[in-house]
C-alpha cells in the first residue's frame, strides 16, 4: 500500500510503501514515555520502501537497558514523532508513527506488544463515553 504523511506543522514530509498487515501496538514504558501517551502505534516498512520528501527530522538516540539503540526521528519544528529505525540488523528496518501517515484510518493494527506494560484501563476504553467532536 502506498502512503504519505507529515508532522503536524507538515515541515517533514514522507512517502513509503507499506505492507496494512504490518501495523502494531507497542506497550512498552518508552513508547508511553516518548508519545506522551498510552501505547505507540506503528506501521512497519523496510528503509528501502520509505522516502523523505520534505525537511530533514531531527534525531534522538535512544539505548535500550540491553545495549540496543533505536533512532527517532521527530520534527524540529513541531516535535510530532515520525519514525524509527534501529542499527546494524535493525537498521533495514523503519517503524512509521501511525498518526502522521494521512491513510491512517484506512489500517488496522495487527499485533500488540510489550502487553505487561499496558496501562490498566486501555482495553475497557470502547466503554468510555464518547462524543462526535470537541
Amino acid at each position: 500500500m502506498r502512503i504519505d504523511g507529515q508532522c503536524h506543522c507538515g515541515f517533514v514530509t514522507y512517502e513509503a510503501e507499506i505492507d496494512p498487515e504490518d501495523v502494531s501496538i507497542c506497550h512498552c514504558t518508552d513508547c508511553q514515555q516518548l508519545t506522551g501517551s498510552a501505547y505507540r502505534v506503528t506501521a512497519g516498512t523496510s528503509r528501502a520502501a520509505f522516502r523523505l520528501t520534505g525537511g530533514e527530522p531531527k534525531l534522538y538516540l535512544k539505548v535500550a537497558e540491553n545495549g540496543r539503540k533505536r533512532l527517532q526521528f521527530f520534527c524540529p519544528q513541531c516535535g510530532s514523532p515520525i519514525y524509527t529505525t534501529g542499527t546494524d540488523e535493525d537498521a533495514e528496518e523503519v517503524g512509521i508513527r501511525l498518526g502522521t501517515i494521512n491513510q491512517r484510518r484506512e489500517l488496522t493494527p495487527r499485533s500488540q506488544i510489550w502487553c505487561s506494560s499496558a496501562l490498566p484501563w486501555v482495553g475497557e476504553i470502547s466503554a468510555f463515553p464518547g462524543r462526535p467532536r470537541e
